[in-house]
């Protein structure tokens, strides 16, 4: 009987660790499957080089300090011959996403503004707050 209850555990505990270990694949970004490159917040001012045929994924994530929330505008590419928007869009978060296709070769920007909300007693800096990458496809 107590070579049944442990052979038991053993048996849920590898069920267990495979329902773990297919979550965990299954709940990587589908961008990160598809070797998508992902530029986030921290991405700011950075330029990268794509080739015609790649994707590029803006995930920008809203964040609240000392009563003020800082939340994305609709990321917009400059370059329309260049880069091609094929998704995009704000949660209700404050969250901004943009998936954007490198059409032809030349340089194309992505630029969004974040913008502040000060919760009742606090006041927002009067300054904008622009973020912007470079695609270079070749």
């Amino acid at each position: 009987m107590k070579a049944a209850k442990c052979a038991t555990g053993v048996m849920l505990g590898l069920a267990v660790t495979a329902a773990m270990v297919t979550t965990a694949a299954s709940a990587a970004p589908h961008s990160a499957l598809a070797g998508r490159l992902v530029l986030t917040n921290a991405d700011n001012g950075r330029s990268v080089a794509r080739s015609v045929g790649d994707d590029t994924e803006i995930r920008l994530t809203a964040y609240r300090e000392r009563g003020l929330t800082y939340t994305w505008g609709m990321p917009n590419a400059g370059g329309a011959r260049v880069l091609g928007r094929t998704v995009a869009g704000m949660r209700p978060t404050g969250d901004a996403y943009a998936v954007l296709h490198a059409e032809s070769p030349g340089t194309g920007t992505i630029s969004v503004v974040r913008k502040c909300h000060a919760d009742p007693g606090y006041a927002c800096p009067r300054t904008l707050a622009p973020w912007k990458a470079t695609l270079r496809v070749s």
